[in-house]
């Protein structure tokens, strides 16, 4: 999915700092530097999720079952971390890139480009774990503590254009949440939730070794240089031999054996196999679309609806089709389908309102809509333009 340029009003005054302080990691015990604290953490968490989450893709509405499993996963790691009161929340994003991520406050999110990679259970648990860990250990809050001190302590907030209804709204503010899951980790902290994350898969009943086979197949397929794990995971969390190897020695400080979960992991899992080819018919026809093959964009956006009814993401690529090939009532009829499928996406009351626009209908709610789910330039600018309108 194309991402779209973000404008986010944000209020980051725990920023504008007093005291720096120093503090013992909770993870680790080590002593740091701190002006961060665990309440801001919080909520920095609760600030940019729901955005970065909408950014990413949205939510995994296809299929329900797969986001408790994976929260149930999750829920098993954070209740054995050393952080297990932080307000945890586990998301399985609807975006073919395999990919995780985590917020400070323990806000962690998955791709379902991921789940389809994965083995087996226990190879899920090392990759959660690793990103509780991320949240626990506090790498986030480090990595803002970082970029505060090289902005001289201040984070630069420009207003918004002036003259409507939606003045206030902040082009920048957007740039730390979107720089949280876009930076890479320090190769120490990367080491690091590689560690602690083993140590909560061997506490909450996991085989330790899976996260030496995942770590092996995240090496086999850098060394491949596979392009959607280039600019997925690996573009963050880059895999290594070092890596595989600190595994080898973490894993075996714990017994032998405990649970993979193989089968629960291919039955939890099978839908998102079998649609599979689905989301590959949808980045074929985005290709297609970006260099003007619509009709084949639209046969690749079917395609995928007939395999997989239920994708908000398919009705969307065929009505932006539909758009291009001048079939605009048709293109109106995806778009209110893919809202009917997910009423929880940002782009799609986007494309509906732009398309709106261009036809002389009333646009304005469902560009007001997208733009409560995450604030885009393209939203504000539309608003912009419908504030300004002159009413006949």
């Amino acid at each position: 999915m194309p991402k779209k340029k973000i404008c986010i009003t944000t209020g980051l005054t725990f920023l504008v700092f007093g005291l720096i302080g120093c503090g013992v990691n909770p993870v680790t015990g080590k002593n740091e530097l701190q002006f961060v604290s665990e309440s801001q953490e919080i909520e920095i968490g609760q600030q940019y999720y729901p955005y970065l989450v909408q950014a990413e893709g949205g939510v995994y509405s296809a299929n329900n079952s797969i986001n408790e499993y994976v929260a149930n996963v999750g829920r098993k790691l954070a209740r054995v971390s050393d952080r297990p009161h932080l307000p945890y929340e586990f998301t399985v994003l609807d975006n073919s890139i395999p990919n995780a991520w985590a917020l400070p406050g323990g806000k962690i999110s998955i791709n379902i480009g991921l789940l389809v990679n994965l083995e087996n259970e226990a190879e899920l648990a090392a990759v959660l774990g690793h990103e509780i860990v991320h949240s626990a250990a506090r790498h986030g809050a480090q990595a803002m503590q970082r970029a505060a001190f090289l902005q001289t302590g201040m984070v630069g907030l420009s207003t918004a254009v002036a003259g409507s209804n939606y003045e206030g709204a902040v082009m920048q503010g957007a740039n730390i949440g979107v720089g949280l899951i876009t930076s890479k980790y320090s190769r120490s902290a990367e080491l690091e939730a590689d560690k602690y994350g083993i140590k909560y898969m061997e506490k909450a009943g996991y085989n330790p070794e899976a996260a030496v086979t995942l770590q092996e197949m995240f090496v086999k397929l850098e060394k491949e240089r596979n392009t959607s794990w280039m600019e997925g995971l690996f573009a963050t969390h880059p895999p290594s031999e070092e890596r595989v190897k600190a595994n080898e020695i973490s894993t075996k400080e714990y017994p032998e054996g405990g649970y993979l979960g193989e089968n629960e992991y291919k039955e939890a899992i099978a839908q998102l196999i079998k649609n599979k080819p689905a989301y590959e018919a949808m980045e074929k026809g985005y290709r297609l679309l970006y260099i003007g093959g619509y009709a084949g964009a639209l046969e690749q956006a079917q395609i995928a609806i007939k395999i997989e009814p239920r994708e908000g993401h398919f009705y969307n690529l065929q009505g932006k089709a539909q758009i291009a090939l001048g079939r605009y009532r048709q293109a109106l009829s995806s778009f209110d389908t893919a809202i009917n499928r997910n009423p929880n996406y940002f782009e799609y009351y986007l494309q509906r309102g732009l398309l709106k626009k261009k036809l002389n209908m009333n646009g304005k709610p469902d560009l007001q809509k997208s733009f409560e789910l995450l604030p885009t330039q393209e939203a504000y600018d539309a608003l912009g333009y419908v504030q300004a309108k002159p009413k006949r």
